[in-house]
């Protein structure tokens, strides 16, 4: 009978030490796996093995139909990691005990802040200094041979290279307002000297449309506004005889890309043209949703600064074009579309590559110019991409249930057309401050930094079932970047940007332009200001055209002194993307 005790004794033993781990790291059994846990708590299954069913209608898995091999999975994190010497990261900054998450996060030292600043500037000025030494008056500096890079001539079909290098000093032109914004007021007049006098768009160079509009479009008129600014938001920084030269140059660079708008039968206009040429015989007739939809802030602001119509009008006419083929069924847009034929080629429907900056530049586009069209959209688009899009348990910091997710959906019937998101869709936590959301925004920036934490970078594309990277490669992006200042912003009251009566929005390319009055006024009259199609008050789900404005009441005083997203939950998210 001895034996039978010490049995008894030993299950009851195991049961409790479950439930005091079930309690300890779990949140009800709606992640889709079965315990027992694995003990050394490196990675937790998402999935069940068996049949795939979660207890919980909120799970992930209730809408994935085959899981692959998780067995299979490998981590960037660990490749070379037994013949590399350990490196020492940033990162190293923040370590603590893994599972204090408020010793670790509840505070940002001045001294800490000073010098994470300072690494910043450093970085930027690096990278900087060796482009005007070693590559400029070309593109891009090459950081491997040390050698400067314009179009790939040899191969024109190397758009990687092609869509964004025009000959036209690229990086130059790219970094004009990063260094006002950085204090270095010297470099930026000597930077913007060289642009008037070197810079000249005439070139027989095939350009992405979208590229040259967010990159040089964006950084001319971003310098041109803080440089002729009369309230100085930055010093004096005025530069004696200068004529409005960037102005200039921005207008003649605009209307070299609008041949790409001529010759369509939608309005959706040619993804690429030649700034001699205009749009090749042979180009294509398909272009993805963010590179004809996101054209609009620069186009318009152009518009407004210059007084001609004709930008905004073409960039609104691609907007309405790519709305009006929206789904009737879900309200949801593809990502690759035939400019003449109006048919979808691409039929996913995300918040990442292809997409992102479409629903950007909706919202923005509304805060810069305040037409009431553009936030309608935006306001229906959201409750598609809520309704078809989101995963998860209904509250980020309540509940129970799998964290939120976004997943690429089909935009005819919602269904998953895979397990993966991008970089890219780092933005949309930023997004959701700007329209108030920001709860599900601190939720869904916890997601993006964990997968960063482990990797020490967002991977290209990462896959949320195998807990992997899909791509592996980072091309130094900022939308996980200006997620985390706009989310900044709300907790720190110390912030310059709270006492200056200065507010400011940043292109999709990282741009500073003001929310200024001026952009809200118009010297024309409306083309087509009820075109057929366009979304109405009756679309959205209350009949009626409201603004969400709770981002304009920063956090609670309770809360501003606490975690932003509770601790069990920021483990949640850690288990989630596999970092212990």
């Amino acid at each position: 009978m001895q034996w039978k005790s010490i049995l008894v004794g030993l299950v009851v033993h195991r049961l409790t030490f479950s439930c005091l781990l079930w309690l300890a790291f779990g949140l009800g059994p709606s992640w889709g796996f079965n315990f027992p846990l694995n003990l050394h708590l490196n990675k937790l299954q998402l999935f069940n093995e068996d049949d795939g069913t979660s207890s919980s209608d909120n799970s992930w898995s209730q809408r994935i139909h085959g899981h692959g091999d998780a067995q299979s999975r490998t981590s960037c994190a660990k490749l070379g990691e037994e013949n590399s010497p350990k490196k020492s990261s940033y990162l190293s900054l923040f370590e603590g005990d893994r599972d204090e998450y408020d010793r670790r996060y509840s505070s940002f030292p001045d001294t800490l802040k000073l010098k994470m600043k300072g690494m910043a500037k450093d970085m930027f000025f690096f990278g900087y200094d060796n482009y005007m030494k070693y590559a400029f008056p070309e593109d891009e500096l090459n950081p491997i041979d040390c050698q400067g890079r314009g179009p790939d001539v040899l191969n024109p079909s190397n758009i990687n290279i092609n869509d964004v290098l025009g000959n036209y000093s690229l990086t130059l032109i790219d970094t004009l307002d990063t260094l006002l914004v950085l204090g270095n007021v010297s470099e930026f007049h000597r930077a913007v000297k060289l642009v008037i006098d070197t810079v000249s768009f005439d070139k027989d160079s095939t350009v992405q449309v979208f590229e040259a509009n967010i990159r040089i479009l964006g950084s001319l008129i971003s310098a041109h506004i803080l440089l002729t600014d009369p309230k100085h938001p930055f010093g004096d920084v005025g530069l004696d005889d200068y004529d409005n030269e960037l102005l200039h140059l921005a207008h003649d660079l605009a209307v070299r890309l609008l041949p790409a708008f001529e010759n369509t039968s939608t309005g959706i206009p040619h993804p690429r043209v030649n700034l001699k040429s205009g749009v090749s015989p042979d180009s294509i007739n398909e272009t993805c949703t963010s590179g004809a939809g996101s054209l609009l802030v620069e186009f318009g602001i152009l518009s407004r600064l210059i007084g001609d119509s004709t930008f905004e009008w073409v960039a609104r006419r691609a907007v309405r074009a790519l709305w009006n083929l929206r789904s009737n069924e879900t309200g949801l847009l593809g990502n690759v579309v035939n400019i003449q034929t109006g048919q979808w080629v691409g039929m996913q429907s995300g918040l990442g590559a292809g997409m992102d900056s479409f629903y950007e530049y909706l919202l923005k586009s509304y805060i810069l110019f305040g037409e009431k069209e553009d936030y309608l959209m935006f306001q229906a688009s959201y409750e598609s991409i809520q309704n078809h899009l989101r995963m998860g348990r209904e509250s980020c910091n309540e509940g129970e249930g799998d964290p939120p997710l976004y997943v690429n959906v089909n935009m005819f019937n919602g269904q998953i057309m895979n397990t993966w998101i991008d970089s890219l869709q780092a933005f949309f936590p930023g997004l959701l401050v700007l329209n108030g959301d920001v709860e599900e925004a601190i939720c869904m920036h916890a997601f993006y930094y964990a997968i960063w934490k482990r990797f020490g970078a967002l991977p290209e594309r990462y896959n949320w079932q195998l807990q992997a990277p899909d791509v592996l490669f980072y091309p130094l992006r900022p939308e996980l970047v200006e997620s985390t200042y706009l989310l900044y912003q709300l907790f720190d009251d110390d912030n310059p940007l709270h006492k200056s009566e200065n507010k400011y929005i940043f292109t999709t390319e990282g741009h500073v332009v003001p929310i200024d009055a001026r952009f809200r006024e118009k010297q024309w009259n409306d083309l087509f200001p009820c075109e057929e199609g366009v979304v109405t008050d009756q679309e959205t789900s209350n009949g009626s055209f409201s603004i969400n404005n709770s981002n304009c009441d920063r956090v609670s005083e309770e809360r501003r002194y606490s975690l932003p997203l509770k601790s069990v939950y920021m483990r949640q998210i850690d288990h989630m993307v596999g970092l212990f």
